[in-house]
C-alpha cells in the first residue's frame, strides 16, 4: 500500500476531545465548570475558585496542536503544553507553559505564559506587534501550536505569534484553562472545539519557517542560527571567563568569582562593594546594543549590571557607570534609600525608578534587557519595559545634578563603554548573557 503525502495527514492527526464526554481528561485546579455542548467543550467561569483547568489524562512530548475558540470578551484564558501539577495546600496547581488567549484590549493571544512559575516568556506586544491585532474578538479564532524539541511555536487565525526555545519542559499533559474570576464575572463561556493533535510525520506537517518574527531564546548559553543571523553574540559561554577581567585590571579575579552550573557567581563576602573579587567588565565596549541577561538573587542581596562604563573616574568602590540596578527590595535596605525608589530593582540606580515590575522572586531566575540606541535607552524586566530616559538631554543632567554621580564630570555620556556585573559582597547568579549591536 502506498500512502500520498495527503495520507500520512489524515493519519497524523487524531481528535484530542471526542465532542461527547470528557472521557481522557481529568479536571485540576479550581472548581469552574466544564460542559460539553453540540460538541463543544465549554468553560463557565465560577467565582471564589482558583485556575482551572481540564487536563488530558495522557503527557505529550513533541506534537502539533489545533483548536479553535471563541471566548467572553471580559474572560481571559489560555491552553497549557507540556504542562504539570503538584499538590499546594489542599489543591492542585497546574504549572508550565500556557498559550494565551487574550480577548482584551493587550491583545496578547498567541503569547506564551509560565503558568505558576515564570510568568511571561513570549508577551506579545513588545516582540511581535504585528500579531496584535490576529485574534477576532468576537468570533472563533483558530489556533496552531507547534512544539518540536526544544522550539515552541504559535499561530492565531494563520499569523505567526510567538517562537519560543525553552529547556524548561520536554513533555507534560494538555490542559484547557477557565481563569478565576469575581463574581461580577459569573456564568462567562469560554468554547473549544475541533481540538486535533498530530504526533507523527510533524516535519511534514509544521508550518513554514517564522524567521520574521523575534525568536525568544531561554536555553542558556546559546545562540540560535537566527539570533546569528540577527547580530547576537554570547559574552558568557557558560564554561571559561572569556571575554571578561577585573575592572581596573588586566585579568579575571583570582577570587570572589566562580563559574558554577554554567552560570557566573560571584560569592558572598559580607555585603561590601568591590572589597572581594570585585567587579567584572567586558574587554570589549559597546555604545549602541541590546544587552540581554539573565540573574538569580539570593535573599537580601545586592548587585547591579552597569553599561558606559569608562574606567576614567578615580573610585575606591565600584567603577562608575549607568546601573541596571539588581536587589531584594523586601530585605535589602538600599531600596529605601536614594529618592522616589531609584534604588530599588530594576531602577537606573539613583537616578530614575523602574514601574510596572513583574519580579519573579528571589531564588528564581529573571530575564532583563537594556537597550541602547542614539542616546535613548530602555530598561526591561521578564518582558516587561520598566523604564526609559535620553542620555545627554535636559532631564537627564538634571537628574545627575541631583544624584551621588554629581561630581563625575560626563558621567554616563561617553559614546562607549564596558558591561559590568556588579560585586556587593552577595551572592548572585547571572547567564545567557548575549548582546547584539
Amino acid at each position: 500500500m502506498i500512502l500520498t503525502v495527503t495520507g500520512c495527514r489524515q493519519l497524523a492527526w487524531h481528535d484530542l476531545f471526542n465532542g461527547r464526554d470528557f472521557t481522557g481528561f481529568i479536571q485540576k485546579g479550581g472548581n469552574a465548570q466544564f460542559i460539553v455542548e453540540d460538541g463543544m467543550m465549554v468553560g463557565i467561569s465560577t467565582p471564589v475558585t482558583p485556575n482551572s483547568f481540564m487536563c488530558t489524562t495522557e503527557e505529550y512530548s513533541d506534537f502539533i496542536l489545533e483548536y479553535e475558540v471563541k471566548v467572553d470578551t471580559l474572560l481571559n484564558s489560555g491552553v497549557q503544553i507540556r504542562s504539570h501539577s503538584k499538590l499546594d495546600g489542599r489543591r492542585t496547581l497546574v504549572y508550565g507553559y500556557q498559550v494565551e488567549i487574550d480577548p482584551t484590549d493587550r491583545s496578547w493571544s498567541g503569547g506564551i505564559y509560565d503558568e505558576a512559575r515564570r510568568g511571561w516568556l513570549y508577551p506579545v506586544r513588545p516582540y511581535n506587534q504585528a500579531a496584535i491585532e490576529s485574534f477576532n474578538r468576537h468570533d472563533w479564532n483558530k489556533y496552531h501550536v507547534e512544539a518540536i524539541g526544544n522550539r515552541i511555536r504559535t499561530w492565531v487565525n494563520g499569523v505567526p505569534v510567538a517562537d519560543l526555545l525553552d529547556d524548561a519542559d520536554s513533555s507534560g499533559f494538555i490542559g484547557f484553562q477557565v481563569h478565576a474570576v469575581d463574581r461580577i464575572l459569573a456564568g462567562r463561556r469560554i468554547m473549544w472545539k475541533n481540538i486535533r493533535i498530530a504526533t507523527r510525520n510533524l516535519e511534514k506537517l509544521a508550518w513554514p519557517d517564522t524567521s520574521n518574527i523575534y525568536q525568544a531564546n531561554f536555553i542558556p548559553n546559546t545562540l540560535t542560527g537566527q539570533e546569528k543571523d540577527d547580530g547576537w553574540e554570547l559574552l558568557f559561554d557558560g564554561t571559561t571567563t572569556n571575554g571578561w577581567r577585573g575592572a581596573h585590571k588586566d585579568s579575571f579575579p583570582e577570587s570572589g568569582w566562580v563559574i558554577e552550573d554554567k552560570c557566573l557567581k560571584v560569592l558572598a563576602s559580607g555585603g561590601a562593594e568591590s572589597q572581594a573579587g570585585g567587579d567584572i567588565v567586558t574587554v570589549g565596549q559597546y555604545g549602541n546594543f541590546d544587552l540581554s541577561f539573565e540573574f538569580l538573587i539570593t535573599e537580601g542581596a545586592n548587585s547591579g549590571v552597569k553599561y558606559f562604563v569608562t574606567e576614567k573616574y578615580a573610585t575606591t568602590g565600584s567603577a562608575i557607570g549607568l546601573e541596571y540596578q539588581i536587589l531584594d527590595d523586601q530585605r535589602h535596605p538600599d531600596a529605601k534609600m536614594g529618592r522616589n525608589g531609584n534604588r530599588t530593582l530594576a531602577s537606573l540606580y539613583d537616578l530614575i525608578p523602574a514601574a510596572n515590575k513583574r519580579f519573579n522572586g528571589v531564588g528564581q531566575w529573571n530575564s532583563a534587557h537594556i537597550v541602547s540606541l542614539n542616546g535613548h535607552v530602555e530598561h526591561w524586566l521578564n518582558g516587561f519595559k520598566v523604564l526609559e530616559y535620553d542620555r545627554g538631554s535636559d532631564e537627564y543632567r538634571k537628574l545627575v545634578s541631583e544624584s551621588k554621580y554629581k561630581d563625575f564630570a560626563g558621567f554616563g555620556e561617553a559614546e562607549k563603554g564596558h558591561i559590568l556585573l556588579q560585586d556587593h559582597g552577595n551572592e548572585v547568579w547571572f547567564r545567557n548573557i548575549k548582546i547584539r549591536q
